[in-house]
């Protein structure tokens, strides 16, 4: 019991990290957007993310064995989140107002508790939904608090539709796999998807020259951006929810995904100087109860089974 306490409060620390990289990454974001297209920035990012990983297993520091195992379900996975997940979520922003996309971004942690249950056989307590629902509404609470640019088009609709079918099917794929691919090959796989499908949209963004390719990299906040990113948000956050999801339920896991709303909202008002009210106080004081309340409501959870398979 001891050793099954300990791994759950690393994987409980470690979605806290990478919830922290993932609230920062608005920031970087925004500033390497002022200065390259969207598809050069994911590429960019998931090309040096890439790089890094296989740097890693050069050094002998990971190891990468896929053979035997179901490498499909790998694939759908990094087919989910970077790639469907991201198409989704830029097209459905710039074609729906803030409040609207911000909803239905929170939504994600409450859909993956819900399909946990018939999908995994983990069946939600009623204390982790409703707690699970005040967090969401702290989301929301924040949403309702910005200004609402942005035209709602039934585009914008779907494609927000899909980067939330898209981020819960990711969850629960890689919890689902957990036993099987550890969390560096689950990372792997998702950055090699990200760096081939990008790379070829910033191919053709940039019509081929190479040059036009490499020129955002000579800035050095736009390069700054990119290694945050790659190293933070790509390397360091995805492997951190994927170890997570190997110790954590996905109910316990995704309501940390709120998190990211609250670290966003307090870097933009420490570093942009963008308003903040006592509203904001309170939504953020929302999100963190729920996510403490989830904690505290899970049902007793049997110990993990070791994650990546039987080692050769």
């Amino acid at each position: 019991m001891k050793t099954q306490r300990r791994a759950e409060l690393r994987a409980m620390l470690a979605t806290i990290i990478g919830h922290i990289f993932w609230g920062f990454s608005f920031l970087a974001s925004r500033t390497a957007l002022n200065t390259a297209h969207m598809f050069l920035l994911l590429s960019h990012r998931f090309l040096l993310a890439f790089l890094v990983m296989n740097l890693l297993l050069a050094l002998r520091a990971a190891r990468l064995h896929l053979k035997g195992k179901r490498v499909g379900l790998l694939l759908l996975l990094a087919l989910a989140e970077p790639v469907v997940y991201f198409f989704g979520e830029q097209y459905g922003i710039l074609h729906s107002n803030t409040i609207f996309s911000g909803v239905m971004i929170a939504m994600i942690p409450l859909l993956c508790t819900l399909a946990a249950a018939p999908v995994l056989g983990e069946k939600p307590t009623w204390g982790q939904l409703l707690f699970s629902m005040i967090s969401v509404g702290g989301v929301v609470g924040i949403g309702l608090m910005s200004k609402g640019s942005g035209a709602l088009e039934w585009s914008g609709v779907a494609a927000l539709v899909v980067a939330v079918a898209a981020a819960s099917a990711y969850t629960l794929l890689s919890r689902g796999v957990s036993a099987e691919f550890t969390p560096f090959e689950r990372t792997y796989m998702m950055m090699a998807m990200g760096t081939g499908v990008f790379t070829a949209l910033a191919a053709v963004t940039c019509r081929g020259s190479i040059r036009a390719y490499l020129q955002p990299l000579g800035q050095r906040p736009y390069l700054l951006s990119v290694v945050f990113l790659a190293l933070f948000c790509s390397v360091g956050s995805y492997f951190l929810s994927s170890y997570a999801l190997t110790y954590m339920t996905v109910a316990r896991e995704a309501v940390f995904s709120n998190l990211t709303t609250a670290v966003s909202v307090f870097a933009g008002a420490f570093f942009l100087h963008e308003p903040f009210s006592l509203w904001g106080v309170l939504f953020c004081a929302m999100i963190l109860l729920g996510i403490y309340g989830v904690q505290r409501a899970a049902p007793e959870e049997q110990p993990p089974e070791k994650p990546g398979g039987r080692e050769d």
